[in-house]
């Protein structure tokens, strides 16, 4: 729970406010906003339990990504044949991976997830025109069989583990399936909702939601997704694209601080 004086109450709010908007504008252009969001929820709460934490930032983080995807829907054409079963396979293998987590705690991939985000990140930076045009990749069935296993793979990660899962989406479409990396970034938020909803159904369903405090700063995040989807669509794939190393970067220290250094 908060402690201190009135003062120090205001400002806890503030910057959990601050910390949501921003974090909702990340993460509507290219995910990773749990990197900003569950910091700050860590620093105001240090004796709460980590599930708890993990559930509240959920909470507060799906209503913020719901409302990107549906900014995204009504301006960049999506393909919903392709989109819906996957959505589909991530909503699943997101719970399991949740459920998972209870049982087997995640430190070996802990350490392996500094290695994997620089390696996208470095293949990001050398392949200049990677995400500059949509282009077919595969055949329809093709395409759907592959899509439904990156949803099952990423979506698991998503529920046992989950930060940068909205910037392995977005690579996955820009990567495999020849996306821009605006449309790879609206196609990722649809995923990444079916993703949040499991993992929220799982947390809420054990009791680690602080409901109040995650509608609260639900509010916060919905005007910063409102703000970052509409830039990401007026501005087009280079500014994703900018964006998104950018976060990639910021993850990759930050994990590999995690991971080697505490």
């Amino acid at each position: 729970m908060l402690t201190g004086d009135c003062g120090e109450l205001v400002a806890d709010f503030l910057m959990l406010g601050f910390a949501a908007f921003l974090a909702g504008f990340v993460d509507a252009v290219v995910g990773g906003g749990g990197l900003i969001q569950l910091p700050a929820l860590f620093s105001v709460f240090p004796l709460a339990t980590p599930a708890s934490l993990i559930g509240t930032s959920k909470l507060a983080g799906v209503w913020g990504t719901s409302v990107a995807a549906f900014n995204y829907g009504r301006s960049v054409r999506l393909n919903w044949v392709l989109l819906l079963p996957a959505a589909v396979f991530a909503f699943v293998f997101s719970f399991a991976g949740a459920v998972c987590l209870s049982h087997v705690p995640p430190h070996a991939l802990r350490k392996g997830l500094p290695f994997i985000l620089g390696t996208l990140a470095i293949y990001t930076f050398w392949k200049k025109d990677l995400g500059s045009e949509v282009s077919a990749a595969y055949s329809v069935r093709n395409e759907l069989w592959l899509a439904l296993g990156m949803s099952a793979l990423i979506g698991f990660y998503d529920g046992f583990f989950g930060p940068g899962t909205g910037s392995f989406f977005i690579f996955a479409f820009v990567r495999l399936f020849a996306y821009d990396f605006l449309h790879a970034s609206a196609a990722a938020k649809v995923l990444n909702v079916a993703c949040n909803i499991a993992a929220l159904l799982w947390f809420g369903w054990s009791g680690n939601v602080m409901w109040q405090l995650g509608l609260g700063m639900a509010v916060c995040g919905v005007l910063g997704s409102l703000v970052g989807s509409r830039m990401a669509i007026r501005l087009g794939s280079a500014f994703v694209r900018k964006l998104f190393l950018l976060v990639v970067t910021a993850l990759l220290v930050k994990t590999s601080y995690d991971a080697f250094f505490r």
